[in-house]
């Protein structure tokens, strides 16, 4: 007995002996928000406060002193991603990860970010202060890799650590302007369908812009192999660990439309949700600089931001920048290709991919005049027609670094929009608004035009020159407004009005987003920051209502049973709002999925018409195709002697979708709240291992919102009939010029990615109600609610 009794006393002693170590180790991981800290190349004392937030206020004496503590303090909460940031264009993840990442290293190896970052860098000027602000802050970023606590992901994976450079700084902006594109997933597969079934099916696909009613007003042969481009690019892109950018709200509202005639100025930008978030959030303050800014991981400007003089932000273009061209090679020489004055040699080039735990692949490009040969580096094309890849960003002058340091240190309009001219691609909308009663937006990007008569939504001839760019437009050709007679501007990815009668092609969003804000922004001349606020969370469709409305006319009614008809009355009575509560847009979003699945997925087949539903063309045809009676689409190509009509397709998808709803949510019509089928979960990339799910993952949550209403939380359809929210706003701003220092932000989970601060979630409730925080600017409240670090010259 005495000898169990010592045995479980040993036990508890190791156990708790083990608990404490644990608890240790936890601690000693967590970040560092307060004390004192030696930092080298500080010329004085900074003091950095950390509100209730986690948000650092930074005091410094000059801005480079400012710009090496945003280092550290940045790579303490969001060393991870910053790491997971810099291997994608390089092509680098499979060194942490293995063969798993190899697909995405070899494409994004290929496509040539880091080539086109190395030419950029090369004629940096190293005096300029954009240059020299970078260096410092890579300063401070490189001293808490060398002497911080190493996060838990780099044990966890084994990670070695390597100075950040400013290679890494080009190479993360250089990823993000891909994630914008939406031509790799379009352009290939429209090429497929024309090839199958011709131009009348793709004319009611609307991709000569016939579906954007509402537009941003402007002051100014193998029929497989090209389907592959698609689905190896789509697969790529959905499987990142760093989630792309997708779309976004802006509007920034003028003095003589709001209560106290002063500019107010929102923003969110939708970038898909992943945990940590996309933005941190900084204050900077010294003796001739303040700015309160979101910041990419691993970049030193922030992307938006507001001071007392001055706010910005951003959302999508949507502008089509990529073009796709099919080369032809010489018959008895496959490094040769035809140009339009005879053959060339491709040119050639060899990178080295590193692979965790197996053997180096050496993956050899070829390029031809166009761009890099994506047959080489996208594993599942087996076609032997190569097809080139011509991308703004790597053929133009990257002056990003210029351009974000402009947008940070403007001192007039005039200052930003020159700034904002830096930008040859990706392309943005650059929102405005000041103090003195400016409002502005201007379409960033090297916008160019084809010969009249070439689609640049196919595949395009690369031999005969004929497909060719002809014209690169001057900025002043960019859609912009400034200071509009109707005192407000705004986007949501809607296409802008023509510029000298031109409609600038692209991956336009559907109306529903700029009809709503348009419609709110038109019916009110006294704006508050509270109303802004409720409008930011706006879960409301007049789209969806009217598309309800054409799918019940054309129901047949004498086959729908009495149950059914309850289910139409819910519909009937509906307002389009998608909250919580609300039971009608989880009949909608089915009927909606199988209505288009019985129309499209026939021609196209499973996995295309998946990719399809991925692209933006996929959103704009849900309200557009239901009005077309004489679609070809309608006939299912797979019935023999049977040709399907409108109302028989529309008929049987309201059929299908109650007795789906019946069979997964019960017979009680009242119990499908849309708060049971439509959640969010903010995964970590660890978090996908099951037992590390509850450490690193926050959710899920039941969601309000939907698919294109302002609080946009976009989702995939599915058999299942589950919508998983992707992403959505990455941060709700509401600032204010007649009280600035009250303006209001939120991110979805938190300022931390250090899943062990208190600031890794604590924002993400909140966030889900649509619940907002004060961006604090003034110096008093900010200290007596804030934890104060104080970082000293290391001598």
């Amino acid at each position: 007995m005495k000898k169990i009794k010592k045995i479980l006393l040993v036990l508890v002693i190791i156990i708790v002996l083990l608990g404490i170590g644990l608890c240790a180790y936890i601690f000693h991981l967590k970040p560092k928000y307060e004390g004192e800290l030696l930092l080298k190349n500080l010329q004085k004392e900074t003091t950095v406060y950390f509100d209730d937030f986690g948000v650092p206020h930074i005091y410094a004496d000059s801005e480079k002193d400012a710009m090496t503590a945003l280092g550290y303090v940045h790579a303490q909460e969001r060393l991870w991603q910053m790491e997971l940031l810099r291997r994608i264009a390089p092509g680098r993840l499979s060194e942490i990860f293995g063969s798993v990442a190899l697909k995405n290293d070899m494409f994004f190896s290929g496509i040539g970010i880091e080539e086109a970052s190395a030419k950029a860098i090369a004629k940096l000027d190293k005096n300029s202060e954009s240059y020299k602000l970078t260096m410092a802050y890579l300063d401070g970023l490189n001293q808490y890799l060398e002497e911080g606590v190493t996060p838990i992901e780099f044990t966890l994976v084994g990670v070695k650590k390597e100075k950040f450079t400013i290679k890494d700084v080009y190479n993360i902006f250089g990823y993000m302007s891909f994630s914008f594109a939406m031509a790799q997933k379009t352009d290939p597969l429209l090429t497929d369908l024309r090839a199958k079934y011709g131009a009348a099916y793709i004319k009611d696909l609307g991709i000569e812009g016939e579906f954007n009613a509402t537009k941003i007003r402007s002051s100014k042969e193998n029929l497989e192999e090209y389907s592959e481009i698609s689905k190896s690019v789509a697969s790529l892109l959905d499987k990142s660990p760093i989630p792309p950018f997708v779309g976004s709200n802006s509007w920034v509202v003028g003095p003589n439309r709001t209560k106290n005639k002063k500019v107010i100025f929102a923003n969110d930008p939708h970038i898909g949700f992943s945990q940590p978030a996309t933005w941190y959030e900084a204050h900077i303050v010294t003796p001739k600089h303040e700015l309160y800014g979101c910041y990419l991981a691993g970049t030193p400007f922030p992307l938006l931001a507001h001071n007392r003089d001055y706010a910005y932000g951003l959302t999508m273009f949507e502008n089509d920048d990529i073009d796709f061209y099919q080369e032809t090679n010489k018959t008895d020489d496959a490094n040769q290709y035809k140009t339009p004055t005879g053959f060339a040699a491709y040119e050639s080039r060899k990178k080295t991919i590193k692979i965790k735990d197996t053997a180096d692949v050496v993956l050899t490009v070829k390029s031809s005049r166009h761009g890099p040969i994506i047959n080489d580096v996208l594993t599942n094309l087996k076609s032997k027609k190569p097809i080139a890849m011509s991308w703004i960003y790597t053929q133009q002058p990257i002056q990003i670094l210029d351009a974000v340091y402009g947008l940070s240190h403007a001192k007039s309009k005039d200052d930003f929009r020159k700034a904002v001219q830096l930008v040859a691609a990706p392309g943005l909308n650059v929102m405005y608004g000041d103090a003195k009663g400016n409002v502005a937006w201007w379409a960033t990007g090297t916008l160019y035009k084809h010969n009249k008569g070439v689609n640049s939504f196919f595949i395009l001839d690369g031999a005969t020159g004929q497909d060719d760019i002809t014209e690169y437009l001057d900025f002043s050709k960019n859609p912009s407004a400034e200071n509009p007679k109707w005192g407000y501007v705004y986007s949501a990815n809607n296409q802008p009005e023509a510029v000298d009668g031109y409609l600038y092609p692209g991956y336009y969003l559907p109306e529903d987003r700029a009809k709503r804000i348009s419609g709110l922004m038109d019916a009110k001349s006294d704006w508050d920051k509270e109303a802004i606020s409720k409008m930011i969370f706006d879960n409301t469709s007049f789209v969806a209502t009217g598309v309800v409305q054409n799918l019940i006319a054309n129901l047949d009614a004498k086959m729908i049973s009495a149950e059914e008809k309850k289910v139409l009355n819910v519909l009937k009575a509906w307002r389009g709002t998608t909250n919580l509560e609300d039971v009608a847009p989880t009949i909608y979003n089915k009927w909606i999925y199988l209505y288009l699945k019985n129309t499209f997925e026939d021609e196209m087949g499973k996995e295309d018409f998946n990719i399809f539903l991925g692209t933006h063309l996929g959103k704009q045809i849900i309200a557009r195709q239901i009005v077309n009676e004489n679609s070809l689409w309608w006939d299912n190509i797979k019935t023999k002697n049977v040709k399907e009509t409108r109302n028989q397709i529309v008929s049987k998808s309201f059929h299908d979708a109650v007795s789906e709803l019946t069979t997964q949510l019960g017979s009680t019509i009242a119990d499908w709240n849309w708060g049971k089928v439509h959640t969010v979960e903010h995964e970590h990339p660890l978090g996908k291992v099951a037992a590390l799910r509850k450490l690193f993952n926050v959710g899920p949550f039941a969601a309000p919102g939907s698919n294109e209403v302002i609080n946009n939380q976009f989702f995939g359809f599915n058999d299942e009939g589950k919508y998983y929210v992707k992403g959505g706003p990455s941060t709700r701003r509401v600032i204010d010029f007649s009280d600035i220092e009250n303006s209001w932000s939120i991110i979805p989970t938190g300022q931390s990615g250090n899943p062990f601060s208190e600031h890794y979630h604590d924002q993400a409730e909140m966030f889900n109600a649509g619940k907002f925080r004060k961006m604090k600017l003034n110096k008093e409240e900010i200290i007596k609610t804030s934890t104060k670090l104080v970082l000293k010259p290391k001598k």
